[in-house]
């Protein structure tokens, strides 16, 4: 288990940790991210593993990790609250998470995430997701609030031990007939938008049933990324709204007009700390 970041969670974000070549921390710093890196150093903001701050002539070994605060980049600002559908501060907090909103820090979305933004507005500094919903997928997301208890629930939505229930909306092919169940081997590789199927074992599952009037409840039965998208683009009934499935769009970062229409609906599992079957519902609907 990862042991705690040295430095404390400040204004919804926390610290970056940066694994070391070795050698020279200023010079490394300096070199792979530029000057604002180095004068963080010269500033004493950059500490070791065990809280020590690093020095001008600080010199760590190679996989040695530092951690410093980022610089926030401006960010177009996503217009949509995040309601919150259930809230225990010593254990979980349940939302109903908006389309176009990351659930966490990643690429040039940080501070324009539910988490940073949770953590800011609900005063939750350890508040984690437990799992992840896609930044264009809208709908509940369960977070942990408290460090102690991230474990739990973060191994029970990777044992596939959580019920999970999506809304979508689609064309209509009178020639298919539902439900059926999707399966196939998807991969996702790194540095490319779109996850691809591709011939071998199967990895991903999915129970797909027409609601009537281009409305689908869609099933996992396992978790690849963008796993949903793929297999309804594979029917040949890609998503109303996708911008990546079956080909990339190019959307303007402030363009919210068309968000896309798959919602994570229901969320169901007994919780692993007191055993009670929890249901939750998003309150949203697709348009």
């Amino acid at each position: 288990m990862r042991r705690p970041a040295p430095l404390p969670v400040r204004d919804g974000l926390g610290p970056a940790r940066v694994r070391l070549r070795g050698g020279s921390v200023l010079v490394e710093l300096a070199s792979r991210f530029g000057e604002e890196a180095a004068e963080k150093i010269r500033s004493g903001e950059v500490v070791t593993a065990d809280g020590s701050v690093v020095g001008l002539g600080t010199i760590l070994p190679p996989g040695a990790f530092v951690y410093l605060y980022r610089e926030l980049r401006e960010e177009v600002p996503v217009p949509f609250e995040i309601p919150v559908l259930f809230r225990d501060d010593d254990d979980i907090v349940v939302v109903d998470k908006p389309h176009f909103l990351a659930t966490m820090p990643r690429g040039r979305h940080v501070a324009q995430t539910a988490l940073v933004r949770l953590r800011r507005e609900l005063d939750l500094p350890e508040l984690s997701p437990a799992h992840r919903l896609d930044r264009l997928t809208a709908g509940v997301l369960l977070f942990t609030a408290r460090r102690e208890v991230r474990g739990p629930y973060q191994t029970m939505f990777a044992r596939g031990l959580v019920d999970k229930t999506y809304l979508a909306r689609a064309g209509v092919d009178p020639s298919l007939a539902f439900p059926t169940t999707m399966r196939s081997r998807i991969i996702k590789r790194r540095g490319v938008l779109q996850a691809m199927e591709e011939p071998g074992e199967s990895n991903a599952e999915t129970l797909v049933e027409h609601l009537g009037g281009g409305l689908y409840r869609l099933t996992p039965r396992t978790g690849r990324t963008h796993q949903l998208r793929v297999h309804m683009a594979s029917l040949g009934l890609p998503i109303t709204g996708d911008p990546w499935y079956p080909e990339v769009v190019d959307v303007a970062p402030d363009d919210f007009s068309r968000p896309l229409q798959l919602l994570a609906h229901r969320l169901e599992f007994d919780d692993p700390l007191c055993g009670e079957r929890r249901v939750f519902v998003s309150r949203r609907s697709l348009v």
